[in-house]
């Protein structure tokens, strides 16, 4: 099969592997150093008709979408004109991650469990709300836009939240969102769908900030635990009042969902609550959960692509994997580029995700915030998250920003391994 990965960061990254592993001839656009190591990767502008033509100019079997801004720009919607099957949603029913305040009326009115919330498009407005006296600190806010995975703020003052919605509103057309703060495990689960039938991926757990504690500011996400422990009867509760009632919502109201659902949830005392809806793979869980598939990843995509997923025939390993992010110097703000980089060698179950890297005369270096995926499986989570570290210990990137917390909050520490 030939497979067309569209994005370059150290998600796509691992889509890429996932697909070559299982065998498959494997085009990426705009692609990164690590992925050309393994597929063909294709210079083209970005816009989508540009790539479904491409696509179909290659005789692509199938397109998996990776990144957001993606979808929201219609790529889907262009190879289906093109007849592309194509994994992922159509812009309109990308809207889910796209716009939170849609995303949270959308949850309203179909009785899914989230934060008590308000969505304003105007800054007096939300000032208002917070001045009187409704919220209780701590408070949410989030810019209602893509933000690449931040945007959001866990504000400890009314202070604190009105400099973060006077920042929302600096740009055009902005929306916030002010919600209740909820308590508990955060844990991610992914859904494969062909917009009725679904399956599950193992739970992860990202780590939001980038300082040990869940310190400082809001990032990308620093580093992933894959599986989080999550009982049988929660999995059954996420399925029937947040996967299925979502799936079932959005087909009803005329956008199909297709592709990968990313539930962001919190375990709250009072059970398990959407944080957030994404509308394609996590980055980095996706560098965590991938490695794990036992399956055929780019079959499962076309299967759904074609409205025929079989949820029986994903598979992942009884295994465990774990994920060091890599940040360059200054991120989340300005990070630093052009950072020399040098990697070691890897071993059968190691693998180094590249998220944010550019080669220039044969040296690789850093080319954005989050650098570096290293990523590691073992049969136990300990074991897993020792081999991560001990693999992350062994790049050269001189001031590398890193969280040796990973896994704390359940009780994970890192141990060697045998593998």
């Amino acid at each position: 099969m030939k497979v067309l990965v569209i994005g370059g960061g150290g998600r796509d990254h691992a889509i890429v592997h996932a697909c070559v592993r299982a065998g498959h001839e494997v085009l990426c656009t705009p692609g990164n150093p690590g992925i050309a190591a393994m597929a063909r990767v294709l210079n083209s502008p970005q816009d989508a008709a540009s790539l479904a033509q491409l696509a179909r100019d290659e005789g692509t079997d199938v397109v998996i979408v990776g990144p957001e801004a993606y979808l929201a720009a219609g790529v889907v919607d262009a190879c289906a004109a093109l007849e592309v099957p194509a994994f992922g949603p159509v812009q309109a029913a990308s809207r889910l991650e796209g716009d939170k305040a849609w995303s949270k009326a959308f949850m309203a009115r179909h009785g899914i469990p989230t934060a008590a919330h308000r969505s304003f498009t105007a800054l007096d407005e939300a000032l208002a709300h917070l001045a009187g006296g409704a919220t209780t600190l701590p408070i949410v806010v989030k810019d209602a836009g893509l933000k690449a995975g931040k945007g959001v703020t866990i504000a400890a003052s009314v202070a604190e939240a009105e400099a973060a919605l006077r920042e929302i509103f600096t740009a055009p057309d902005a929306q916030a969102v002010i919600e209740d703060f909820m308590t508990g495990q955060e844990v991610t689960i992914l859904a494969l769908t062909d917009g009725e039938r679904f399956a599950l991926t193992p739970p992860s757990q990202d780590h939001k900030t980038i300082s040990e504690g869940d310190t400082g500011p809001m990032t990308g996400g620093m580093g992933v635990i894959c599986p989080f422990p999550v009982d049988d009867a929660t999995m059954a509760v996420i399925r029937q009042t947040i996967i299925e009632p979502t799936l079932r919502g959005m087909a009803a109201e005329g956008h199909p969902f297709c592709g990968v659902l990313y539930a962001g949830l919190m375990l709250t005392p009072s059970g398990p609550k959407v944080v957030e809806f994404n509308a394609r793979f996590g980055d980095p869980e996706a560098e965590a959960v991938l490695p794990l598939l036992e399956s055929d990843l780019a079959q499962h995509a076309l299967d759904a692509a074609r409205g025929q997923l079989d949820p029986s025939t994903v598979r992942f390993r009884a295994a465990a994997s774990a994920v060091v992010i890599l940040a360059a110097p200054g991120y989340p703000g300005e990070p630093e580029r052009g950072i020399p980089l040098i990697l070691p060698p890897t071993q059968a179950g190691e693998v180094i995700y590249h998220a944010g890297t550019r080669e220039d005369a044969g040296q690789l270096r850093s080319h954005g915030g989050r650098v570096l995926a290293v990523t590691a499986t073992a049969p136990t989570l300990n074991e897993a998250l020792g081999r991560a570290y001990a693999l992350a210990e062994r790049v050269d990137f001189p001031g590398a920003q890193l969280r040796r917390d990973l896994g704390a909050r359940i009780g994970a520490r890192p141990e060697p391994s045998d593998v």
